[in-house]
């Protein structure tokens, strides 16, 4: 929400201003990122596996050219989005491509407005994604949050798609937590030492977040851990 309170629009006037890009990651991972920027600007990411393609999190805007574009790259197989704030125009892009499943977690059922049967709604603390990929539950910026963790990305060491808890800072050796961030609310705790140990079975080395550079390349477990520590000690004293 800006300083002049809530504004609407459509997609198809969305569209009059703007376009996606569409950027090669790393083998297999693909952004998809609105410009010029609308909303908070964050960017989903289509992911390829040998069962097909998963889109992470979601951009409000969907044309013909986005559609053209990642039908090239073998279309969509699955949906998930890390949470609420990025649901956006989920149910159209399920339509889009061949009525995708959209996995999001039940504690997250409430802000859903607009129901639709394509939506699958997972509980427990993981779920897999066609084949490879896992969804894992991490409670804190809202109680349903997922994260993506991706076992084969950075070369077979583990890539995590955090949305933005784990928020990658701009110094990029280092991530936060937050409950709100519009209104600067640091998650407790308790909360951030649950998020380090259901994060602490999977092995990965690299971050994607939600926004634009929001990129740890390497030794991303062991960012989180420091990070955790320093922002716990913080908020303690």
């Amino acid at each position: 929400m800006g300083w002049s309170g809530q504004q609407w629009t459509t997609v198809s006037e969305l569209a009059k201003a703007h376009a996606n890009t569409i950027q090669r990651e790393e083998e297999g991972l693909y952004s998809i990122h609105t410009d010029p920027g609308f909303g908070i600007s964050q960017r989903a990411f289509l992911l390829q596996t040998a069962a097909g393609n998963v889109l992470w999190d979601c951009v409000s805007l969907l044309d013909e050219p986005t559609i053209a574009s990642i039908n090239a790259l073998g279309g969509i197989s699955a949906i998930a989005v890390s949470h609420p704030h990025y649901y956006t125009s989920m149910v159209e892009w399920s339509v889009a491509f061949g009525n995708a499943p959209i996995y999001l977690h039940t504690a997250d059922r409430q802000w859903i407005m607009r129901p639709h049967d394509r939506i699958q709604l997972w509980r427990g603390n993981t779920q897999a994604v066609l084949d490879g990929p896992v969804l894992i539950n991490t409670p804190g910026h809202f109680d349903g949050f997922q994260v993506l963790y991706w076992p084969d990305g950075a070369d077979g060491k583990g890539v995590l798609l955090s949305g933005d808890q784990p928020q990658v800072c701009p110094d990029r050796n280092w991530v936060s937590f937050m409950y709100s961030y519009p209104n600067y609310i640091p998650l407790g705790q308790t909360a951030v030492r649950r998020i380090i140990t259901l994060l602490d079975p999977f092995r990965f080395d690299r971050i994607y977040g939600a926004f634009p550079h929001q990129l740890v390349t390497q030794g991303a477990k062991e960012v989180i851990s420091r990070s955790a520590d320093r922002f716990i000690r913080s908020i303690s004293e």
